[in-house]
């Protein structure tokens, strides 16, 4: 996609918010907004994915970084980000983006987009994922959803012929599904429907040799993200820093290099908090990084540090320049939203 195409739809609010950030950046100095999602899909496919939200749609993910580059902000690594809220330069404004878990499409889609922007990304790994301890029983439901027309669940059938229908079916599953049950659920729900639990496993899973080869690309930077995707601030202290430690030492094992940054999962204010801050500094890590809302600057607690999640429906520029200016922190902490 062109820079011109991909700046042809941007609508007068936009225009409205940059002034905001930019009379901000005068007063307060150096500027930096953290994004975060998990997955992305071509455009066809997104349409009719069941969980859907859970996504980017490329077409707009590639749009974003032109549209970022258009207005001179800087795509960083994590490492460079804290280096330049730091340093404080007025007028300095960048961007870091970052996907967390870490599934097949971060290899297959998302960072061939990057690297053809010539942007750098941070990866946020669940070693789970790799390691084959997780069962991602979201991307298998989903997929079953997705092929077919009809399901069986709780001895009834229910129809998932439409886009519409895929995705109401995936909710109500979905939350009956969370709990401790979900992977025996998951695995039964399988065997019903005919499909094969690890091959649908695999289809959804980055492999360690993919880690390897993108821990070799320049424009990759490796964070941590737990080994099992726990909401860390329910766990014990003990328990807690072995997630943190685990993960960041099984990654340095099998990518031979340091590992530096670390998102907590879930990442909201009942997610992580203070005591949770202290353990990723004890783990080792440089930085921790939350899905708390707003932006980055020189005196952000690098330990709790805010990134706003791109939500896969707010496919606008728009959106994105809330983010931006910190206006969607503003509103989250109004609706109580942390």
């Amino acid at each position: 996609m062109s820079l011109a195409s991909s700046l042809t739809d941007v609508l007068p609010m936009e225009a409205a918010l940059r002034p905001i950030g930019a009379l901000l950046d005068r007063a307060r100095g150096a500027r930096g907004c953290l994004l975060t999602f998990h997955r992305a899909a071509p455009s066809a496919l997104w349409e009719r994915l069941p969980n859907r939200n859970f996504y980017l749609d490329l077409a707009y993910l590639d749009r974003l970084l032109a549209y970022l580059k258009a207005q001179r902000w800087s795509i960083v690594t994590m490492e460079e980000a804290i280096e330049r809220a730091a340093a404080d330069r007025p007028g300095d404004r960048f961007v870091n983006f970052s996907v967390d878990d870490c599934y097949r499409d971060a290899f297959e889609e998302i960072v061939p987009l990057f690297r053809a922007q010539g942007a750098p990304v941070t990866l946020f790994v669940t070693t789970g994922i790799p390691d084959g301890t997780m069962s991602l029983w979201h991307a298998g439901l989903e997929d079953i959803i997705l092929s077919k027309d009809h399901i069986i669940h709780d001895g009834r059938t229910i129809e998932v012929g439409t886009a519409q229908e895929k995705r109401a079916a995936y909710a109500t599953i979905e939350s009956a599904w969370e709990g401790p049950r979900a992977d025996a659920l998951y695995s039964a729900f399988c065997a019903e429907s005919g499909f094969n639990e690890r091959r649908l496993r695999e289809k959804h899973a980055i492999s360690w040799d993919m880690l390897e080869s993108l821990a070799r690309d320049p424009l990759v930077e490796i964070g941590a993200h737990t080994v099992d995707h726990p909401r860390v601030s329910a766990l014990g202290e003990a328990e807690a820093l072995a997630e943190l430690e685990s993960c960041r030492r099984r990654l340095r094992e099998r990518l031979g290099r340091e590992i530096r940054h670390f998102a907590f999962p879930f990442g909201r204010a009942a997610d992580a908090g203070e005591r949770d801050f202290a353990l990723a500094h004890r783990a080792g890590f440089s930085s921790a990084a939350t899905t708390r809302k707003g932006v980055m600057r020189r005196r952000s607690n690098v330990f709790s540090l805010p990134r706003n999640t791109i939500n896969g429906g707010a496919k606008s520029l728009a959106m994105a320049e809330m983010h931006l200016t910190g206006a969607s922190g503003v509103v989250a902490r109004m609706l109580g939203r942390v």
